[in-house]
C-alpha cells in the first residue's frame, strides 16, 4: 500500500489517470446500467466501452510508468464518446462535453489537449450543420454552444499549461542543485533505488564513485565563498568532460559527488576514477591558480543488500583514500562474495 502510495504522490499524471478511472468507473457504470436496461443501445454500449477503456488505459500505465500513451488514448476515446453522446441524446448530452474538455487538458499536453478537442467541436457542429437536427435545434443554439466550449478550452488550456511549467519548475527546485546545475542528493537517492532495482533483477552492471574535493574548506576560508562556488562548477564541468557520456554526477552535499556509472566492471571502474582524477588535478584551479585534487572511493554494485548499503561501501573507501594523503583513487575489490572491509579498499588503492 505504501508503494502504490509514493507511486501516486510522486507522478501526477499517474495520479490524475489513477483518478479518472476510479471517476469513470463510479460515475458512468450506473448510467451504463440504467441506459442498458432502457434499451439505450448506444449510448449504454459507448459507456461500458469508456468504463473499459479507461480501466485498460490505467492498467497500462501503472505496468509500464508510461502515462503519455493511455492519456492521449483515453483523450481521443472520451473525445469520440462526448460526440456520440451528444448526437445521441441531444442537448442533454452536451453537458458531457465540458466534462471531457477539462478532462483533455489534465492528460496531455495543451496542444494535443487544444486539437481534441477542437476536432470534436468541428465533428459535432458539421453533423449539426448537415441537417441532421442533433443536438441544436438551430443556429444560434449551435454558435452559442461552440463560444462557450471554446471560452472553456482556452481557460482549462491557461490553466493546464501554467500547471505543467508550475510542476516542472517543482521538480527542478526538488531534483536540481542550484549551484551546479547536476541532480542533488534526492535525485540521487531515486536514481540509487531505480538503478539498485535494476541490477537486482536483471543482473545490469554498475558502479558507483564518490568524489571529495581536498581541503576544500580552506578555499572557502583562503579565498571566500564566491571562489569556492567557482571551483565547485569548474569541478563538474571536468568531470564531465572526463567520464563517458552514460555516466550521471549528483551533487551529494557540500563538496562532495556521488558519479553513477553504467555497464562497468572492476577494472573499468578504475578507467574512470584515474581519468577523473588526472583530469581534475591538471584542469582544476583556485582562485591563485593552485592545483585543486580531489579523493574517490568507489564499489560496484554486487553483494549489498541494498543501494544504502553500496553507497556506503564505496564511502568507506573514500574515507581509506582521504586517510591515506588524499589525491587517491580507493575501490572496494571484495568480490561479490562477502562485504568488505576496510583493508579491502586499501588493498585496492589506486593512485
Amino acid at each position: 500500500m505504501q508503494r502504490i502510495w509514493r507511486r501516486l504522490t510522486g507522478d501526477y499524471q499517474l495520479a490524475i489517470i489513477t483518478s479518472v478511472g476510479f471517476l469513470g468507473l463510479v460515475a458512468l457504470t450506473p448510467f451504463a446500467i440504467y441506459r442498458l436496461s432502457h434499451a439505450d443501445w448506444l449510448v449504454g454500449a459507448v459507456d461500458i466501452f469508456l468504463i473499459l477503456s479507461t480501466c485498460t488505459a490505467v492498467a497500462y500505465a501503472w505496468r509500464t510508468g508510461d502515462t503519455l500513451r493511455p492519456g492521449q488514448f483515453l483523450a481521443a476515446f472520451y473525445s469520440t464518446a462526448a460526440v456520440l453522446v451528444a448526437i445521441n441524446l441531444g442537448v442533454d448530452g452536451l453537458f458531457w462535453f465540458y466534462v471531457m474538455i477539462v478532462f483533455n487538458f489534465f492528460v496531455v499536453p495543451p496542444l494535443q489537449s487544444t486539437i481534441a478537442t477542437l476536432l470534436a467541436l468541428a465533428a459535432l457542429s458539421g453533423y449539426s450543420l448537415a441537417g441532421q437536427g442533433h443536438p441544436f435545434e438551430d443556429l444560434p443554439q449551435l454558435v452559442s454552444f461552440a463560444i462557450t466550449a471554446i471560452i472553456t478550452s482556452v481557460f482549462a488550456m491557461i490553466f493546464a499549461a501554467r500547471g505543467r511549467v508550475q510542476r516542472r519548475q517543482l521538480h527542478e527546485l526538488a531534483t536540481i542543485d542550484p549551484l551546479t546545475g547536476i541532480g542533488n542528493r534526492r535525485a540521487l537517492e531515486t536514481e540509487l533505488v531505480r538503478v539498485f532495482a535494476e541490477h537486482t533483477r536483471y543482473g545490469t552492471a554498475y558502479g558507483l564513485l564518490v568524489l571529495d574535493l581536498d581541503h576544500f574548506k580552506r578555499i572557502n576560508d583562503t579565498f571566500g565563498h564566491k571562489a569556492g562556488d567557482r571551483v565547485l562548477r569548474d569541478f563538474v564541468s571536468i568531470v564531465d568532460s572526463a567520464c563517458r557520456q552514460s555516466d550521471r554526477l549528483f551533487r551529494f552535499g557540500g563538496e562532495e559527488f556521488v558519479l553513477l556509472a553504467p555497464q562497468v566492471d572492476l577494472d573499468g571502474l578504475e578507467q574512470v576514477a584515474r581519468n577523473i582524477l588526472r583530469t581534475v588535478q591538471a584542469e582544476l584551479r583556485n582562485a591563485e591558480g593552485g592545483e585543486v585534487t580531489v579523493s574517490i572511493g568507489g564499489a560496484q554494485a554486487l553483494w549489498q543488500a541494498d543501494y544504502k548499503s553500496w553507497l556506503h561501501s564505496a564511502d568507506e573507501c573514500l574515507y581509506q583514500a582521504k586517510h591515506a594523503g588524499r589525491n587517491t583513487i580507493v575501490i572496494d575489490g571484495a568480490g561479490a562474495k562477502r562485504q568488505p572491509t576496510l583493508s579491502d579498499c586499501v588493498q585496492a588503492a589506486t593512485p
